[in-house]
């Protein structure tokens, strides 16, 4: 059965474009260990925790399925916290608010919302005084 973490590790995997062979020479495994990783049937010491957190630019929370959020550890835009979030809020089924069930266009509601925040702080950052 595939852990949290391990669903994890494949994913940013992929995502990152990497074979299981690639992965396991960062990280000076083998590509059994990275297999055995991803499928939930072996877990990473706190060593090769932290060079997986390095590689793929997430929180150890986040490798561990303790956030839904990547949770870079670099640089982030706050655009691009948004992007994810709205992804996954378009995405995610089964969403409540105050015990209330959302549906798709409640959801796309929340979503615009966000949009109309982000365009207002934008446009209130350009006006500050000094940035630029």
């Amino acid at each position: 059965m595939k852990s949290r973490m391990g669903k994890r590790i494949r994913e940013l995997r992929k995502a990152s474009g990497m074979t299981q062979a690639e992965l396991a020479a960062k990280l000076g495994v083998s590509s059994s260990a990275v297999g055995m990783y991803e499928q939930g049937r072996r877990e990473p010491d706190s060593n090769i925790m932290r060079k997986l957190c390095t590689i793929f630019d997430v929180s150890g929370d986040y490798l561990l399925g303790q956030c839904e959020l990547e949770n870079h550890t670099g640089s982030m835009e706050v655009s691009e916290v948004f992007d994810e979030f709205t992804r996954k809020l378009s995405q995610q089924e089964g969403l409540m608010f105050d015990g209330v069930p959302l549906n798709h266009e409640d959801r796309m509601k929340i979503i615009d919302a966000i949009k109309v925040v982000a365009a207002i702080a934008r446009q209130q950052h350009k006006h500050i005084p000094g940035e630029n």
